[in-house]
């Protein structure tokens, strides 16, 4: 075991607190990261988790062994990273939760929930049929840790999952499709679930063709970020009613104030929150006590995703 201790900075007092790590080992640090370091060296350098990436050029100059992002995403960073620094995201903190919100909102969609809700905000009693989860076909567009995530949990509402990924392989329970084949399976699915990263490929990969392909009446789901849709092509078809839009993300976000997606009743729409309940917090911390451990061993860190 290396015998030097680590110094990690936090972006606040809160994750400091939850982390509950052995500082004979460790020297914990606060830093928001919104000036200048506090100190030459950081051992691990955790960035806020909102507005992370306008502030990774406060690294340059630092010398840092691991800067550990606190989201799954990683979009940006790249472009705003310093030279010489390693990068990891927050696979396995989020994914539990982000399955929780779309299963939310697809059961909120599919069973009326809002038509309830606003109806009860008149005082009406809007007795009503809606559309079953179970027995649809269920389009999974994106099958990283995410994806999987939500696909434990739709089996469990006697749903048939389709599986899309990048490139096709297949597993255990049998295929899954690349990309190239959504023109065929998204006429044939009843929910489709976007949940790709944001990379030029799929920046709007969700389009006019893309939406037009979808049969009438189709549920789309987007708790990927917002870009991979364009927010033009989803009004469009949503104002015709023809198809139904549940959206964690959106372009630009915060959608702005009156924007014509908010007053539609076959949209409905979360501000970016599917990672924001209880769990994260542990999570996270339980993701940097394994990350302190492995750089005290002098051991590879987890989820690295770049090295600039």
């Amino acid at each position: 075991m290396n015998d030097n201790r680590l110094i990690v900075s936090l972006p606040d007092k809160g994750l400091a607190d939850a982390l509950g790590v052995d500082t004979s080992q460790v020297d914990l640090i606060e830093w928001d990261m919104t000036g200048p370091p506090p100190l030459d060296s950081i051992d691990i350098v955790v960035p806020p988790y909102m507005g992370a990436r306008e502030c990774l050029t406060n690294l340059e100059g630092l010398h840092v062994r691991l800067v550990q992002g606190l989201t799954a995403g990683y979009d940006g960073v790249a472009e705003a990273l310093p030279a010489n620094m390693v990068f990891a995201n927050a696979a396995s903190v989020h994914e539990t939760s982000t399955s929780e919100m779309t299963l939310a909102l697809i059961l909120a969609s599919q069973r009326g929930i809002p038509d309830f809700v606003r109806a009860a905000e008149k005082g009406h009693w809007a007795r009503a049929w809606h559309e079953s989860l179970a027995d649809r076909t269920v389009l999974l567009v994106g099958y990283g840790g995410v994806g999987k995530a939500i696909e434990t949990r739709l089996l469990a509402f006697e749903v048939t999952v389709v599986r899309v990924a990048r490139t096709q392989r297949s597993d255990d329970t049998g295929i899954i499709h690349a990309i190239g084949e959504l023109p065929l399976l998204l006429a044939q699915a009843d929910i489709v679930v976007v949940v790709v990263p944001l990379t030029d490929e799929t920046t709007h990969l969700v389009d006019d063709a893309f939406l037009s392909t979808m049969r009438d009446g189709t549920l789309l789901v987007n708790v990927s970020r917002g870009s991979v849709a364009d927010t033009n092509a989803l009004l469009a078809h949503a104002q015709t009613g023809r198809l139904r839009l549940a959206l964690d993300v959106t372009d630009p976000e915060p959608l702005p104030e009156g924007h014509p997606l908010f007053a539609l009743d076959n949209v409905l729409i979360s501000p970016h929150v599917g990672g924001a309940t209880s769990a994260a917090l542990p999570r996270i911390a339980r993701l940097l006590r394994n990350q302190i451990a492995r750089l005290l061993n002098d051991e590879e860190p987890l989820n690295v995703v770049l090295r600039t």
